[in-house]
C-alpha cells in the first residue's frame, strides 16, 4: 500500500516547493492538493465539517499551477488534485491544463475530481447547484475525449463542441479518481473513473467501505476491467488504522497535513508508518 500526503496549500502555510521536496525526501509516494477558486462571503451553504469555515478554504493556491512547479522540484512522487471541482472549469481549457501538468511531470499527474459542496461557489461559475454531478460527468468525458483523439468532438447537455485540435496530449490518459462516498459514487467510478477517493474513512466506518471496495472490484471484473485503485483521503495516521486499510484492500492512503508552517514536522512521524 502506498502512502502520500494531501493538504490545503495556502499563502500563509508551508512554502510549496519546500513541501514537495520534503514529501519526496521522506519517502512518500504521492502529494495531492485541494482546490477552491474562491469562497463566497454569504456562507449560506453549511460546511460539512462544522459551523465555522476555516480560512484555508479561501486561501488555497491554484493546484495546477502549484503542481507544475512541484513537478520540476521532484522526480518520483505522484502529484494530484484531491479534489478538483471540475464542473467549475471550462473543460476544453482544463483538458489542456491537465495535459500540460502531466507532460511537465513526466506522466506523474492524477486528476481527483468531485462535485463540491458550496452551492454559492458553484453558482458563481454558472453551475446549477442541483446538477453538479451531471455536469462533472460531462466535463470529465469531454476531457478524456480531448486527451485521446486528434480531432475530438463532444455533444452533451452541458458540453457541446464540434471537432477541435488541442495539444499537447498527455503522456497517457491521466487517471481520474472519483471523490465521494454517496450511494451512487461507485456507478460514477465504473463509468468514467480510474479510481475511487473516499474522504476520511475512520476505523469505525471502514467495514462498510471494505464491503464497497469488494463490490467495486467485483463489478469492475464483470465489466471486463482490471482492478480499480482506492485512495483514502485523510487517512488515520496510526499503525492499527494503516494495517486495517491495507487489509480492506486500500491501495493508497493520504495523510492530511495541516496548513501551518510548522506542520512539516509531522512527516517524520508519518514516514515511520510505512511498512
Amino acid at each position: 500500500m502506498d502512502h502520500g500526503v494531501v493538504t490545503f496549500l495556502t499563502d500563509y502555510g508551508i512554502e510549496p516547493l519546500t513541501l514537495a521536496r520534503s514529501v519526496e525526501e521522506h519517502g512518500f509516494d504521492a502529494l495531492f492538493l485541494t482546490e477552491h477558486t474562491h469562497i463566497p462571503t454569504s456562507r449560506k451553504s453549511p460546511w460539512p465539517g462544522g459551523a465555522e469555515l476555516p480560512p484555508r478554504y479561501s486561501h488555497t493556491f491554484d493546484p495546477f499551477v502549484a503542481l507544475s512547479a512541484m513537478a520540476v522540484a521532484t522526480k518520483r512522487i505522484a502529484l494530484g488534485t484531491g479534489v478538483s471541482l471540475v464542473a467549475q472549469h471550462d473543460p476544453i481549457s482544463l483538458a489542456k491544463t491537465v495535459a500540460s501538468v502531466d507532460r511537465i511531470s513526466g506522466g506523474r499527474f492524477e486528476l481527483g475530481v468531485g462535485p463540491g459542496w458550496n452551492k454559492e461557489e458553484m453558482a458563481n461559475h454558472g453551475v446549477d447547484p442541483k446538477r453538479p454531478t451531471a455536469r462533472m460527468r460531462e466535463h470529465v468525458l469531454a476531457m478524456q475525449a480531448i486527451w485521446s483523439a486528434d480531432e475530438p468532438e463532444f455533444h452533451g447537455t452541458y458540453v457541446d463542441f464540434d471537432p477541435i485540435w488541442s495539444w499537447p496530449k498527455p503522456t497517457r490518459r491521466p487517471p481520474v479518481l472519483i471523490g465521494g462516498g454517496g450511494p451512487t459514487v461507485l456507478d460514477r467510478v465504473l463509468e468514467y473513473g480510474d479510481g475511487w477517493i473516499p474522504l476520511r474513512v475512520t476505523l469505525e466506518t471502514l467495514p462498510e467501505y471494505a464491503e464497497r471496495i469488494v463490490e467495486l472490484r467485483s463489478r469492475a471484473a464483470d465489466l471486463g476491467r482490471g482492478p480499480v485503485d482506492v485512495t483514502i483521503y485523510g487517512a488515520v495516521p496510526e499503525p492499527a488504522a494503516i494495517a486495517a486499510y491495507e487489509e480492506a484492500g486500500v491501495d493508497r492512503v493520504l495523510f492530511e497535513l495541516p496548513d501551518r508552517p510548522d506542520a512539516l514536522s509531522l512527516l517524520d512521524a508519518w514516514a515511520g508508518l510505512r511498512s
